[in-house]
Formats: C-alpha cells, structure tokens, sequence
C-alpha cells in the first residue's frame, strides 16, 4: 500500500464527501418550490401523526384507569385473629418507667 492510500485531505476525496452530504437545490424555480411544498406537507404529515398517537395514548390511559376501577374488588376474607389499627412509635426518652 502507499501512502496515497488513506489520504483524506486531498481534494478529490472533499469534493466527493461534500457532494455525497450536501445535496444541491434544483436550479429551476418551480422545481425549487415543488421540494419545498413537498418538504413541509412531509413536516405537516409528521407532525399530525405524533399529535394524533399522543392523543390515542392519552385517551387509552384514561380509558384504562377508568375501567380498572370500575371492577368490583375481591377483597379477602379477614382473620378473625387480627386487630387492625394504627399505631405511632414513640422515642426511648418519651418512655418512663
């Protein structure tokens, strides 16, 4: 191999690179204002499609907690043995003996 080989600086390479990432506007101005028409319908058409699947996942997760609470809850039998209550737990220095 020469050295020639991975040159990246030289000006056939930059030529080509830009020209593969830059593309060129139509030099026609009717050409020119078509693939802009066509570049904002694409931006509208994108934009409508996200508004609309945020509002579906909007509309599907309150649909969602409100059929969840709509079901009757099946709460199981309590033992007869438990006392339920609350209680607060109290410092060692509020202890006196």
């Amino acid at each position: 191999m020469t050295s020639q080989t991975f040159r990246f600086d030289s000006h056939h390479f930059q030529s080509r690179m830009r020209a593969a990432f830059e593309p060129r506007k139509p030099r026609h101005p009717l050409v020119r204002f078509a693939v802009g028409l066509l570049g904002l319908a694409l931006l509208v058409v994108l934009v409508m499609f996200s508004v609309a699947l945020g509002a579906a996942m909007l509309v599907a997760g309150v649909a969602w907690k409100l059929l969840a609470g709509r079901g009757a809850r099946k709460t199981a039998h309590a033992d007869p043995r438990v006392v339920e209550g609350e209680y607060r737990v109290l410092r060692k220095p509020l202890l006196r003996r």
